[in-house]
């Protein structure tokens, strides 16, 4: 059962996990902030993507690039020139819509990514979709809206010192590319990495955090030689699917893999694949996997006079390397998970919410309690102690009943409760989230059983 998006907005802001950003001032329009508890769940995502996708993988590397690159990056890229929303407004109200988006939203199977402004136009009168708004059918001729956000570097703000701020982290990987591949001496093919922020002035954000203007993208460029025989694009599907399903712990009934069709690949793709997520408002991309040819190593060797082609040393062949290209929101896979773990139960003394986080996205792994004050001091020794290898919380306010609901709601895996018995018998119990079992573990033994629990 699909969780409300209202409902669990109001549990992630009440919980700590997500803020309205300026929120004293009124906030900004689709502005996110992530509190104490988003804060650890995100930056324990990216580590696992990090870990699994570059750390741990024997082809690839990291790289942190700028957020604002010469202006002729953008140039080269094609952003400059294309990368533009189609916008419509209502005569009768005024709003203003993205045409694809007022289309895609009436006819949920339908995507219009590769039709022109004159189809899209004819399709939304011919099928009467009228504005959302205000339900007229009165609508101007689309615009072309640019996404990129300008500013200007230095003390003069002139044409001469525009600059951008990144739409995508993909460009950083393109441009420092030869820098890598020479000074790690890397052969093809090879991988580059990148977790970092980007910018998109989006006209029609929305559903959250799922679009926003301030986004982190997870992305990998995956650089291969045009006539190796490996099927590179199935490779990394695989492994999306993988961390997918074993790590971040998606069901596989939650997600759904859309393959491109001819009309909607990029003009420089050979073969494009959506994994969609059911989200509370529908269907949505969650991760793309794209084969980018050798289009943006061309571009940018073209626009910038320098070499970039590899010399094979096994063939002594010169060649630019062709791409594939994973990519994923890192906000995007974190709403997933979020809906995925939100879950209200019946029980027999009432009702509770239990964040069921994969244990290791959870903000702590451990909540320490001592069951009275009396046991305070011996619960503040095992915290600090248990501390030194778990993401720990000490919870000492409310009833027992209340903090094991509290810890549940935040998505803790294990509860250790230190009672009268503890002083006597040197053990404590121990309460799942997800089973709400509870078990008397020695204190002695406490470590290496939540280290079994929690791989």
């Amino acid at each position: 059962m699909k969780v409300e998006i209202e409902k669990l907005i109001s549990h992630l802001k009440s919980q700590g996990f997500v803020f309205q950003g300026s929120e004293i001032y009124g906030g900004l329009a689709n502005s996110w902030d992530y509190g104490p508890l988003g804060a650890e769940v995100k930056n324990k995502l990216k580590k696992l993507w990090w870990d699994f996708f570059v750390r741990r993988n024997e082809y690839n590397i990291g790289l942190d690039s700028s957020i604002i690159l010469n202006p002729k990056v953008w140039q080269a890229s094609g952003h400059l020139g294309n990368f533009n929303d189609p916008l419509i407004d209502c005569k009768k109200c005024k709003s203003r819509f993205r045409a694809d988006k007022l289309v895609e939203e009436k006819f949920a199977d339908m995507n219009v990514g590769g039709w022109s402004n004159e189809e899209i136009e004819k399709f939304i009168k011919e099928n009467a979709i009228n504005c959302p708004k205000c339900d007229a059918n009165d609508f101007t001729n689309i615009r072309q809206f640019t996404l990129m956000f300008k500013t200007n570097q230095g003390v003069v703000e002139d044409e001469a010192s525009t600059v951008y701020l990144r739409p995508e982290t993909a460009q950083g990987i393109f441009v420092q590319y030869k820098n890598s591949q020479r000074a790690l001496r890397k052969k093809l093919p090879f991988g580059i990495g990148q977790i970092g922020k980007s910018f998109r002035n989006e006209i029609t954000p929305g559903n959250f955090i799922f679009r926003t203007r301030e986004f982190e993208q997870m992305e990998l460029e995956f650089f291969f030689s045009p006539n190796d025989s490996n099927d590179w694009f199935e490779y990394w599907l695989d492994k999306v699917k993988f961390f997918l399903e074993k790590i971040a712990l998606i069901d596989t009934k939650n997600y759904s893999i859309r393959e491109h069709e001819a009309d909607e690949l990029a003009h420089y793709a050979k073969r494009t694949v959506d994994i969609e997520f059911e989200f509370p408002f529908g269907r949505g991309e969650l991760w793309g996997i794209a084969h980018r040819s050798d289009f943006d190593l061309t571009q940018h060797q073209n626009h910038s006079g320098q070499d970039l082609t590899y010399l094979d040393p096994e063939t002594n062949e010169k060649y630019l390397a062709h791409v594939i290209e994973p990519s994923v929101g890192v906000e995007r896979l974190l709403l997933a998970i979020f809906c995925q773990s939100y879950v209200e139960e019946q029980l027999d003394n009432g009702e509770r919410v239990v964040m069921k986080l994969p244990y290791k996205l959870a903000p702590y792994s451990v909540a320490v309690m001592p069951l009275q004050k009396q046991q305070k001091e011996k619960a503040n020794e095992l915290y600090k102690e248990l501390l030194l290898d778990f993401d720990a919380t000490f919870d000492e306010t409310g009833n027992i009943g209340k903090r094991y609901r509290r810890q549940d709601a935040i998505g803790t895996p294990f509860c250790v409760t230190v009672d009268f018995d503890t002083e006597s018998d040197r053990c404590v119990t121990v309460r799942n989230r997800d089973t709400m079992d509870q078990e008397r573990i020695e204190i002695s033994k406490l470590r290496e059983y939540l280290l079994t629990k929690l791989i």
